[in-house]
């Protein structure tokens, strides 16, 4: 059966903050433990009013912390703004001081508009030499050489899995180049999926790290009693998507009753591409939903995210569909 896991963007919803934000990442990441669910990721976005997790190793460090056995790591870190001797040094400290839970998933984009990117003190054209910087940052996790002049300490000989992350052809040709597992995007931007996974899966080379291929697919998940109470819950997420690509990013806002029906043509165009791959609904419509995905695409685990306005909601829509994914685990 198809394993679960959780993508938090640690969303900090209008007339909250930060604080409370990354201490409902923590209750979650506990929740997420006790059902099941295998892994748990942050990701790295920037001068972003609605989301807590910048500082992603930091947060991860605080959730790790906080739990005990789920798989803790980054969905993703955005290489093109770091050394990779820096975020090999910063996962090496995480991986000693969580053995065996952390992981490593390492991103093209540079998670954030250009203005931005300049002020993180990183070249623009970092990103072109994003297969270079992932071969060093892997290098610097094996064990070090004699005469090795640079190593990560920590981070030489720690057990850091690598993944790359992608919503395009080519995360999908990297990750098969060097033999890694391969997440996509789906959740945000699934317009290339199903070719992206033809790439990885025919063109996949075997590594030290894995032998066949792997694939992740991120997808929101928005479960609840009712389909209609679900799909109420889901109007944060629409209304947040409208005004990102509005060019007005802001606080995660609280649902809206009808809030589609006002929508012009081009926002609802938009909606129905970047989230065609949402499952919203009661247990039964989420089982039916998750079951098509799967069958559609052959993933080996699902990332689901799930930004909610209300935080026990959210909770309770892990919970739901943990109840959902053991029923067809049974079944199956």
């Amino acid at each position: 059966m198809t394993a679960l896991s959780v993508l938090d963007l640690s969303p900090i919803t209008q007339g909250s903050n930060a604080s409370r934000s990354l201490a409902n990442s923590l209750d979650l990441a506990r929740h997420a433990e006790r059902l099941g669910y295998k892994r748990y990721w942050l990701a790295e976005h920037h001068n972003m009013p609605g989301i807590a997790s910048a500082a992603t190793s930091v947060v991860i460090a605080h959730v790790a912390g906080g739990t005990k056995t789920i798989r803790v790591g980054a969905g993703g870190i955005m290489l093109p703004n770091h050394a990779p001797l820096v975020i090999a040094e910063q996962f090496g400290t995480l991986a000693a001081l969580f053995p065996g839970r952390i992981d490593l998933g390492l991103g093209r984009a540079p998670g954030t508009d250009m203005m931005t990117a300049r002020a993180l003190r990183r070249n623009l054209e970092a990103s072109d030499n994003f297969p270079q910087d992932v071969v060093e940052l892997m290098g610097y996790f094996q064990p070090a050489e004699e005469g090795q002049r640079i190593r990560a300490v920590p981070g030489e000989g720690q057990d850091v899995p690598v993944w790359i992350l992608g919503s395009s052809l080519y995360g999908a040709q990297l990750a098969a180049l060097l033999g890694l597992p391969y997440a996509f995007a789906s959740h945000f931007a699934p317009a290339e999926l199903d070719h992206a996974l033809e790439v990885y899966r025919t063109r996949f080379q075997p590594s030290a790290q894995l032998d066949r291929p792997y694939v992740m697919l991120g997808v929101n998940v928005f479960a609840a009693p009712t389909d209609a109470e679900a799909k109420l819950l889901f109007t944060s997420l629409q209304q947040a998507f409208v005004n990102l690509r509005s060019g007005r990013p802001g606080q995660l806002p609280p649902p809206v009753e009808n809030y589609d029906r006002d929508l012009d043509p081009v926002a609802k165009s938009m909606l129905a591409q970047a989230l065609s791959c949402a499952v919203v609904g009661a247990p039964e419509t989420v089982r039916q939903g998750i079951d098509a995905f799967v069958r559609r695409t052959g993933a080996d685990e699902l990332m689901v995210t799930a930004q909610m306005f209300d935080h026990t909601a959210r909770v309770r829509s892990f919970e739901i569909l943990a109840d959902v994914h053991r029923s067809m685990s049974q079944a199956a």
